[in-house]
């Protein structure tokens, strides 16, 4: 689940530390459907443009080192551990699903090892011209099937895709 701007980037660069230039439309649809799957993984850098763990759901995030981070049980892990065994120790929770919430990197682990079902993109109505993709450096050639679009009001679209394995 990601936003992005009109010419397809997720944020300016790998530094920037605010999601202001999303709307309210898209942090809404954002909050009920990580709060209806009950967890988000997302990587360090991600997190820390949110900086604080989101209220309601566990939040995952991945990181190299997760010995240098404080954990709060079952609102906050890090971990290290690769996209199969994390979702396999989150099923083994009792999780059906979750949501990937970025960045960059996190979508490509786990698209590239055949983990996404689905994508959720909200579009919002704003050029940055460059900046981060929601791949990284992968040659992809992914074929997609739409399943929904919802217009957000605002100018913003948001669409919603199954991956085709």
């Amino acid at each position: 689940m990601m936003v992005m701007t009109a010419d397809g980037f997720i944020a300016k660069n790998a530094n920037q530390t605010s999601t202001d230039w999303t709307s309210s439309a898209d942090k809404e649809i954002f909050i009920r459907r990580t709060k209806e799957a009950g967890v988000i993984i997302m990587g360090l850098t991600t997190y820390k443009t949110i900086n604080k763990p989101l209220p309601g759901r566990l939040n995952v995030i991945l990181t190299r080192e997760p010995a240098l981070e404080t954990s709060i049980p079952n609102q906050l892990e890090y971990t290290n551990a690769q996209p199969v065994e994390l979702l396999k120790l989150l099923e083994d929770r009792g999780y059906k699903e979750v949501i990937l919430g970025g960045g960059s990197t996190i979508n490509s682990l786990f698209l590239n090892a055949g983990l996404v079902d689905e994508m959720q993109i909200t579009i919002e109505p704003l050029l940055f011209g460059g900046g981060l993709t929601l791949f990284n450096n992968l040659d992809l050639n992914q074929k997609l099937k739409l399943l929904e679009i919802k217009d957000l009001g605002q100018n913003v679209v948001n669409l919603r895709y199954q991956v085709i394995k």
